[in-house]
């Protein structure tokens, strides 16, 4: 049965376990392109508009699963580099998780065992979805794939002319183009009120005006009701004259 512990276990595996789990293997990439060279590294944190871009690291103001690494070129080119450099975020998940390991398997953090042992799941949980060759959603190689082809082909054989991971100057122009399509949208959005304020907007003199006839028009109804209600009165107080005493 699915309980309070279990939400909160949710909770904590969505919102702060998977979080680092993806970091960590972007941060693969990270590493390893470092050590081979490359230029215009990025390292994207979360999703939409940015809140700020320190360095390498471009935080975005959604968090949560999405993170993710970009680069212009690499300095060493070659089929070890390139392999290199996409087992890099495999790599770092395997390393993270089989360190834990030891060190829940050694009684060192077994105070917080449970958030460890699901930490370890979810690290070899992506590493079994890098390493298992396959195409993903997209249609594009994971990692295992590419590796795979390369060591089999020397390159790869998706035919697929687009790399795996994307430019970063692309990407920073394609950033911009969504921000400036999102300023536009918020600009006829305020446009379209002011034009509807504009439309429902009176003078002082036309409100004044309207309240009151407003006020009148209540007087009105309320002094007809009255003469209703004397009418009805008479008219029964006549009925109880003509009644039999």
């Amino acid at each position: 049965m699915f309980g309070l512990a279990d939400l909160i276990s949710l909770i904590i595996s969505a919102f702060i376990i998977l979080p680092i789990v993806v970091f960590l293997r972007e941060s693969g990439y990270l590493v390893m392109s470092l050590i081979l060279g490359v230029k215009n590294p990025r390292m994207t944190i979360g999703s939409g508009p940015r809140i700020v871009k320190i360095g390498m690291f471009d935080i975005r103001r959604y968090y949560h699963l999405y993170s993710w690494f970009s680069y212009d070129s690499l300095k060493r080119q070659g089929k070890f580099a390139y392999v290199s450099l996409y087992a890099g975020p495999i790599l770092v998940n395997m390393i993270v998780a089989l360190i834990i390991n030891a060190l829940l398997a050694n009684g060192i953090i077994e105070e917080y065992a449970t958030f460890w042992d699901r930490f370890v799941f979810y690290a070899f949980y992506y590493v079994v979805f890098d390493i298992v060759p396959m195409k993903t959603a997209n249609g594009m190689p994971n990692n295992g794939l590419i590796i795979y082809e390369m060591f089999r082909y020397g390159r790869r054989t998706d035919f697929n002319n687009e790399p795996f991971l994307p430019s970063t100057s692309e990407v920073e122009e394609e950033y911009q183009e969504d921000m400036e399509k999102i300023e536009e949208v918020k600009e006829q959005q305020k446009e379209q009120i002011e034009e509807e304020q504009k439309k429902s907007n009176i003078s002082p003199a036309e409100e004044k005006q309207i309240k009151e006839e407003i006020e009148e028009d209540k007087r009105e109804t309320q002094e007809y009701l009255e003469k209703v209600k004397d009418n009805k009165q008479k008219d029964l107080e006549k009925h109880e004259d003509n009644l039999p005493k």
